[in-house]
């Protein structure tokens, strides 16, 4: 499937880029190979490979889920500005 000067015109507006004429070609020319190149990966044939997280056969290190700090909740809202009920207060800034 490859994409026609349209298509990337309007993705490029649905995205709010402005693309001039020039290099619209360009572009064009340059997603139609990566969507070619993706068509050509779609059928290499993958039949018995098992999915994975990571190429390297890791194991995560895991360590103790302990508290590392201390709750300063009291502190932190005793230096804010507007704080109710526990919570901070922030400006509106939608009306």
């Amino acid at each position: 499937m490859s994409l026609g000067k349209e298509d990337v015109a309007r993705i490029a507006e649905l995205a709010r880029l402005q693309i001039e004429q020039p290099r619209l070609n360009e572009l064009t020319r340059h997603l139609s190979a990566i969507i070619d190149f993706v068509a050509k990966m779609d059928q290499a044939p993958t039949e018995g490979v098992e999915p994975m997280a990571h190429p390297l056969d890791l194991s995560a290190r895991l360590r103790d889920d302990v508290v590392t700090e201390t709750d300063q909740r009291e502190k932190f809202q005793s230096i804010a500005p507007a704080v109710e009920d526990g919570l901070y207060l922030v400006p509106r800034v939608i009306e």
